[in-house]
Order: structure tokens, then C-alpha cells, then sequence
């Protein structure tokens, strides 16, 4: 093989470390992210009963009605939607400073271990066997094309 190909390998092999390494510092860091939100919500608690007003992939939309009278619905819906279905009474919990940080009543960032751990472990699961494949072709070219040796000046 040609050091380009070397040198391909090489990239390819640094790509999936890096791309499996930031898969896992992001599903670390949501789950620190879902820590602090829990964290918010139970120092300052409030509770209501919300109407879940629509459900999508991306989000579950709810309307409530704080103590003070303001109807309130989180632009980012409520977190840990799961089961919910439009149309429902749901009790949920949130953070009397900001009401917009909800989430389902009993539920908390413990549900997100499971789906953040598969993606841990499935991305690691594709990326381990791929970055040792990759490791052996280069030290295969290596062994097949050593470097030539620098050669030495007479010293005088």
C-alpha cells in the first residue's frame, strides 16, 4: 500500500474515535443535563394538572394553570413524555422560578439511562471492531513497507 492509503487509514481510524467519543460525551452530558433539570424542578417543586395538548417524536406539548393563574405550556414540552397521548390529564411537576421546566409527575432522569446506555453501548459495539480493523491494515502496511532508515553522515 502507498502512504496515501497509510495515511487514509489513518484519518479513518482517528474519524470513528472521534465520532464514537462525542457520541458518548453527548449522551453523558444529557444525562448530566437531565440530572440538573431534576435537581431544578425538585428544589423550588410545584405541582399541577396538565392537559397534554399534542404528542410528536420530538415533543409532547402540555397546558397548565400555575397557583398565581397563569396558564403555562413549555415551548419544549415536558420531560419524560412516554406513554402520554393527546387529550390527556396528566399530574406533573415543575420549578415554581420557571415554570417551564416540567416533567411528568414520579418520573425522573433515571429513564434516560436505559436509551442513553444502549446508544453508548451500540455505538462502541460498532466502533471497537471497526477502529481495531483499521489499527491492523495500518500496522500491516507498516510491517509490509517499512520506513527507510536515515542514513547516517561520516562523521569526520
Amino acid at each position: 500500500m502507498t502512504a496515501r492509503s497509510e495515511r487514509a487509514r489513518r484519518i479513518g481510524w482517528f474519524t470513528v474515535l472521534s465520532v464514537a467519543s462525542l457520541l458518548t460525551v453527548m449522551c453523558v452530558g444529557l444525562l448530566f443535563a437531565a440530572i440538573r433539570n431534576d435537581n431544578s424542578i425538585q428544589a423550588h417543586l410545584g405541582t399541577a394538572n396538565a392537559t397534554v395538548e399534542s404528542v410528536a417524536f420530538d415533543r409532547t406539548i402540555i397546558q397548565y394553570e400555575t397557583p398565581d393563574g397563569i396558564v403555562h405550556s413549555p415551548a419544549n414540552g415536558v420531560l419524560y413524555p412516554s406513554g402520554l397521548s393527546a387529550g390527556q390529564l396528566v399530574l406533573i411537576e415543575y420549578d415554581a422560578t420557571d415554570p417551564d421546566l416540567a416533567r411528568v409527575a414520579g418520573r425522573s432522569a433515571t429513564l434516560t439511562l436505559l436509551p442513553l446506555g444502549t446508544t453508548i453501548l451500540f455505538t462502541w459495539l460498532i466502533a471497537a471492531p471497526l477502529l481495531w480493523w483499521l489499527r491492523r491494515l495500518i500496522k500491516r502496511d507498516r510491517a509490509a513497507h517499512p520506513a527507510p532508515e536515515p542514513t547516517e553522515a561520516p562523521v569526520s
